[in-house]
């Protein structure tokens, strides 16, 4: 039987990898679509909005991957227990994606001597602004980002990390034990382990 589910993306972990997590996470087989780089122009059009990742289910097909990704930790419930918690972790998670936003300007600028200038702003500014009130809320929350217990902030922000060194080019991390931690622990769970084992290979 076909899985239910079909997630579209390019061949990079990127804004698909946390929905990814939460299938792996949840046991829900997805059919992992790939979009090679160059065939992009031949599928843009097809898309809702021209953008993915998109989900498909039942015949239905949707993008922006915060709305997937909070759908699918509604349905391996790593979401908070009333309407409070989940403001708590969507406000962490929007300030996860404020980084993304910023790094994003990175990859896009083609000039090199712009590009080095925004990876030492990135560096600065962004990481320094950020991640150090990041470590601190997961001190508070015993050491996950939000609510002292595993949600999908988690996820977000272990998938996204990892562009942070391949950005900077060191690890980012290494002067933040707890968040460090919490990728540890994410990329621990067995699930997690055994679709990083078994996804396809890519540069990041």
């Amino acid at each position: 039987m076909a899985p239910q589910y079909k997630l579209t993306y390019f061949d990079v972990p990127g804004m698909a990898e946390t929905c990814r997590y939460l299938f792996s996470y949840g046991g829900i087989e997805f059919e992992d679509v790939r979009i090679k780089q160059e065939n992009w122009p031949q599928v843009k059009d097809k898309m809702p909005f021209g953008t993915v990742p998109t989900l498909e289910h039942n015949g239905k097909v949707v993008d922006q991957s915060l709305a997937i990704a909070r759908y699918l930790a509604k349905k391996v419930k790593l979401v908070g227990d009333n309407e409070w918690e989940n403001l708590e972790i969507d406000a962490t998670v929007d300030t996860i994606n404020d980084i993304r936003q910023k790094i994003i300007a990175v990859f896009l600028e083609k000039d090199d001597a712009k590009k080095k200038a925004l990876i030492e702003a990135v560096k600065k500014d962004t990481f320094g602004f950020y991640l150090p009130r990041l470590e601190a809320e997961v001190q508070k929350n015993k050491g996950y980002l939000v609510l002292g217990r595993l949600t999908w902030a988690d996820f977000y922000f272990t998938t996204l990390s990892r562009v942070f060194d391949v950005v900077s080019g060191e690890d980012v991390l290494a002067s933040y034990p707890n968040l460090k931690g919490v990728r540890e622990k994410v990329n621990a769970l067995p699930s997690i382990k055994k679709w990083n084992e078994i996804r396809p290979k890519t540069s990041h």
